[in-house]
């Protein structure tokens, strides 16, 4: 029965100490493995408590081998109390042999392995480490080198600080010389070092730097190893703690490792670079740095990407002394090839200073380097330094390819059966135009053939989407595209309810339809002139503005196909107004012949609209400030890019001039829109009408949805100021979408410099679009293929926003000019920009005034 109360010790959870007497180890040493297998079949391994299996395994398996690969098993590894199962694992490990106990110890070390550590590991103990670490105690062995055990002894180390230990503790522990020896060598411990990073110091770190502090620690020990670890792992984001380290010790001059200091800056890590630029400084201040190790320092400092170790270098290499100026004079050559022309400017004036003190050899290593500086920093080098080669006009930025990744979806095939239309009303789950208008344009026609029979058809749909239970007036059935659409079904199924409900949405309309902007009605009054028509029990043989292209264009062929079709049935007032908007610019002379023999009040205004040309409507766009909601209960006088729209011809129908009529309203409420996918579909061929309305959205921040921009500009019409502001508004905000619609523009030739550049302008100078938001948008156009468009698009804009005579320049403006002259040279600009000669001629050395001088140089090379 020896196996049988082992098993019933197991089942019973190990609560209490293993019955070592009572067993037979070798029997259950036997049984134990198919056990465990049974029940992980049965039960699965998160049902499986570890602790009182690893016990029986350590008490019962005959050989050390054995027992650390039961104690390593995938599912036994990870105790839910690392320490108590180690202090019961030692309990039944005591009587076996000490040999065989220093093998164990030995091989538990060995099997430690890194893995992550969770967030309750942090202070219940780390899997395995526990049991490794005090066998190894109890044995006397040496633990052998393993990195994970060193991370374990870190963790536990970190876990009795947080519980409380003094520094005591630390200072006693029998593997703490051993152990800090290792820290550094290995990998994984910057975890478990910088946890609670929050605190000040880092728990870990802290008492490390008492025990150095103490003499417990060997100062040099620690200050040795951190040089040490930043030689080998200086460039990783965990070099981090040993940087907090470094800096509790506050090594004195005399502890300083400088060449190991000077070797890890050129690729450190930002923390340590820092460290290791702050450190040389200090050192060279107090001491002096050999002349050739200053060269090294300051041409690794001007070597690094960051402007700020540039500009350390720059500093520095302005106080060296003579004996110094080769070194410094080639790290200055390195600053000639930043970007940023203030850095460049003072190293010409630097090196000039230096060079009665250089030898041949200095001088032309800047002759070398200065012939890609602008004419007037050339200039200054050349007359101390002697001829500088000017780069050849062919050595320009080469521009990319414009590439487009976004594109309309194809348009559905015509739904042309009850059960095409049911699959349709069941599948869909978006309430785009290309889903819900096919499905309205087949419900019309069906029920116009057979209203019965569609009606019978139609009606399981419709009770189990809700059918009589949305009988109720509110937002979502006044204006959802698709519940709009469930509830045509139901004026087609049951057109006396539906009256009723119709009775309640439009006494809910009055009060709602001023807190929505116009796009957003036009939809939902189309509805509901087609559901008071299906309500009234009669029928129209089809739609006329359902659309024929995923755009939302109607093809002028099927509108003449379609009114010929209503025969003698007048059209629904805003379904032909809608029908019209959606019709292209231009038709074919023989549709237009087609149209003109059409004799209905519909069909002669059809047929003027085709023969005459689409008229547009009259826009004007500025900026405005009006009162809006910028937090909660706070209005303010917000300045923002507003369009007044009026028709441009008389007589339009009702719909239409509704629609082309804005004028900016106070109210952020009536700009609030719920369904931009539809905008564009609306307008097709007016793109900028469509573009006034969302200016409005964009300048109450109603919405941030700009993914509609990249549909809009696939239409057709004018793209104005309007559609512009809205764009250069959208990548103000950093949305991909702003800059995609660009790219759009520029591949179908209908991108409009001017526009751009002169909404760029006043959306900068009203502070509503900040110039470091567009900047890396611009910057990536030009480098990506749309060069001329963005010179154009900057050429406009730059007169508009360089500083007037005592004005402080625009934040963002020096950046500005630096991308202004690199499409300038990748497009041959030769147009002149007013007032940059008068700002690049200006006295001083502003970031400003150096681009300026820059783009100058940029238009006269690219005129080459």
């Amino acid at each position: 029965m020896t196996w049988q109360r082992a098993r019933d010790w197991i089942e019973h959870g190990g609560d209490h100490t293993f019955p070592m007497g009572d067993v037979d180890r070798k029997a259950v040493a036997a049984e134990l493995p198919g056990y465990l297998a049974g029940r992980l079949r049965a039960e699965g391994r998160w049902a499986i408590t570890p602790h009182p299996f690893r016990v029986a395994g350590a008490a019962c398996l005959p050989g050390a081998a054995q027992v650390a690969a039961w104690l390593d098993r995938r599912e036994l590894r990870e105790p839910d109390d690392p320490e108590a199962d180690a202090e019961r694992i030692l309990d039944v490990l005591r009587d076996r042999p000490e040999e065989w106990r220093r093998d164990l110890a030995h091989r538990l070390v060995n099997g430690l392995r890194a893995s992550r550590v969770r967030g309750w590991q942090t202070l219940a103990g780390r899997p395995g480490f526990d049991l490794a670490a005090c066998l190894a105690i109890e044995t006397g062995i040496e633990p052998p080198e393993n990195d994970a055990f060193v991370v374990g002894w870190l963790w536990h180390l970190y876990r009795e600080i947080r519980n409380g230990a003094g520094i005591g503790l630390v200072r006693d522990h029998l593997f703490l010389d051993l152990m800090v020896a290792r820290l550094f060598q290995a990998e994984g411990v910057a975890a478990p070092l910088a946890h609670d990073r929050n605190r000040s110091p880092m728990p870990v770190i802290g008492v490390l730097a008492d025990l150095a502090a103490e003499g417990r620690l060997k100062r040099q020990t620690l200050i040795d190893g951190c040089a040490a670890r930043f030689l080998t792992h200086g460039q990783g984001r965990d070099i981090e703690p040993f940087v907090h380290l470094w800096n509790r010790l506050a090594p004195t001059h005399a502890e300083l490792p400088v060449v190991d200091l000077v070797r890890v800056l050129p690729v450190a890590a930002a923390p340590l670079a820092r460290l290791a630029a702050d450190e040389l400084r200090r050192y060279d201040d107090a001491v002096g740095l050999a002349p050739d190790l200053f060269a090294e320092t300051v041409g690794a400092l001007a070597f690094r990407p960051e402007r700020t170790h540039v500009t350390t270098a720059v500093r520095w290499i302005a106080t060296a002394t003579p004996e110094r100026a080769d070194g410094a004079l080639a790290a200055l050559a390195l600053v000639f090839g930043q970007e940023d022309h203030a850095l460049r400017a003072r190293s010409v004036r630097l090196a000039r200073k230096l060079a009665p003190h250089a030898t041949p050899a200095a001088f032309a290593t800047i002759r070398e380097a200065a012939s890609e500086l602008p004419w007037d920093l050339r200039t200054q080098i050349a007359a101390v330094f002697g001829e500088v080669a000017t780069p050849p006009p062919a050595e320009r930025p080469v521009p990319g390819t414009l590439e487009i990744t976004f594109s309309l979806p194809e348009t559905p095939p015509p739904i042309v059966s009850a059960a095409e239309l049911i699959a349709a009303l069941g599948s869909a789950r978006s309430s785009g135009p290309m889903d819900v208008e096919p499905a309205l344009a087949a419900l019309v026609t069906l029920t116009h053939h057979d209203r019965a029979a569609t009606a019978e058809a139609l009606r399981p749909w419709w009770e189990a989407s809700g059918g009589r239970a949305f009988l109720r007036g509110d937002s979502l059935t006044s204006y959802h595209p698709r519940l709009l659409l469930r509830d045509c079904v139901g004026a087609v199924v049951s057109p006396w309810e539906s009256a009723e409900l119709s009775r309640l949405v439009g006494e809910y309309r009055r009060d709602y339809d001023r807190f929505r902007p116009l796009p957003d009605r036009v939809f939902p009054d189309r509805m509901r002139e087609l559901i008071a028509l299906l309500e009234s029990g009669r029928t129209l043989p089809v739609l006329l503005a359902t659309p024929t292209s995923s755009t939302g264009h109607v093809d002028p062929a099927t509108l003449v196909d379609r009114l010929e079709a209503l025969g003698d049935n007048e059209p629904l007032p805003l379904d032909f107004g809608q029908a019209l908007l959606r019709l292209p610019r231009s038709a074919d002379p023989d549709v237009v012949a087609r149209a003109e023999t059409l004799t209905s009040p519909a069909g002669r205004r059809l047929a003027a609209w085709l023969r005459e040309g689409p008229p547009d409507p009259i826009t004007e766009c500025g900026i405005l400030a009006m009162r809006r909601c910028v937090a909660y209960e706070d209005y303010r006088q917000v300045p923002a890019l507003h369009t007044r729209m009026r028709p441009g011809t008389p007589g339009l129908p009702e719909p239409i001039a509704g629609l082309w009529t804005l004028e900016p309203r106070e109210s952020p409420y009536a700009s609030y829109p719920e369904h931009l996918a539809w905008w564009p579909s609306i307008t097709p061929s007016h793109r900028e009408s469509i573009a006034a309305h969302l200016l409005e959205c964009f300048s109450a921040r109603t919405t941030d949805e700009t993914r509609v921009l990249t549909v809009l500009v696939q239409g057709e019409g004018p793209v104005g100021r309007a559609t512009a502001g809205a764009i250069v508004t959208a990548l103000g905000r950093k949305r991909p979408e702003a800059a995609e619609a660009m790219k759009i523009l520029i591949a179908r030739g209908q991108f409009d410099g001017a526009d751009f550049g002169w909404a760029l302008a006043e959306l900068v100078r009203a502070d509503v679009v900040k110039l470091g938001r567009v900047i890396p948008a611009l910057d990536d156009l030009a480098q990506s293929g749309a060069h001329q468009e963005m010179w154009a698009l900057l050429a406009e804009a730059i007169p508009a926003l360089l500083p007037k005579a005592g004005d402080r320049p625009l934040t963002g403006l020096a950046e500005l000019l630096t991308v202004a002259a690199k499409a300038a040279l990748m497009a041959g600009a030769q147009a002149e920009i007013p007032g940059l000669a008068e700002a690049a001629a200006r006295k001083g050395g502003s970031r400003v005034t150096l681009e300026a001088r820059v783009l100058l140089d940029a238009i006269s090379r690219a005129s080459r």
